[in-house]
């Protein structure tokens, strides 16, 4: 099951890539992975860069503060857990 997390992304990236190394696909099914592969890697792409900009913003607010009481929109949400800080990433999925 999925958690939509940068670890469950990079898993099913190295997934494809050796459904990609299968010598027992056809051309036709050669194809379909490729294809499969290419959305993949360009919803990958935006995921990263939207773990990239989080990452900053909590560098930003690291740096600077922040004022608690003041609404993190809900893509930047940073959820605290026995002293630990860990930043959600708002892919969509559940």
């Amino acid at each position: 099951m999925m958690k939509n997390t940068l670890g469950d992304l990079n898993n099913l990236l190295f997934a494809q890539l050796e459904k990609l190394g299968d010598d027992d696909l056809n051309g036709e099914e050669m194809d379909a992975e490729i294809r499969r592969a290419e959305a993949m890697a360009k919803v990958g792409e935006q995921i990263i860069k939207t773990g990239e900009l989080q990452l900053k913003a909590m560098m930003h607010m690291d740096e600077y503060g922040y004022d608690r009481k003041k609404a993190v929109p809900e893509m930047l949400e940073v959820r605290g857990g026995g002293g630990e800080l860990s930043v959600e990433v708002a892919t969509g999925g559940s």
